[in-house]
């Protein structure tokens, strides 16, 4: 029996990076440009000359690439969902309670 030395791939729980794009932006940047890619069809086929869908496209394309790549640099692989996320924890934090406990017993003290 002949030994074989087999590579290990180390990199297995690492995010996907496509130059220089992490994890959820690859898929961001795809779905845009799908969208551009319908714009321009619509563009085109509402009778739109090719001398203004072409450069329209270009333009929005660019600005799309510009704001992906800048979130991506920006929050990373997890950093615009941790954002989202905090958006949605409360300021302040009632106990409607002890409020309705310390009204039960101002009004028994009363009677």
């Amino acid at each position: 029996m002949t030994n074989s030395v087999y590579s290990i791939n180390k990199n297995i729980n690492k995010s996907i990076e496509f130059k220089g794009l992490k994890a959820q932006y690859i898929w961001y940047l795809g779905g845009g440009l799908v969208c551009l890619l319908i714009l321009f069809a619509i563009l085109y086929l509402c009778g739109f000359v090719l001398l203004v869908c072409l450069p329209v496209t270009v333009i929005l394309g660019s600005v799309l690439f510009m704001h992906i790549y800048r979130l991506s640099r920006t929050y990373g692989e997890h950093g615009m969902m941790k954002k989202i996320a905090k958006r949605s924890i409360p300021a302040v934090i009632k106990n409607n309670s002890l409020v309705q406990l310390k009204q039960q017993l101002l009004h028994a003290q009363t009677i």
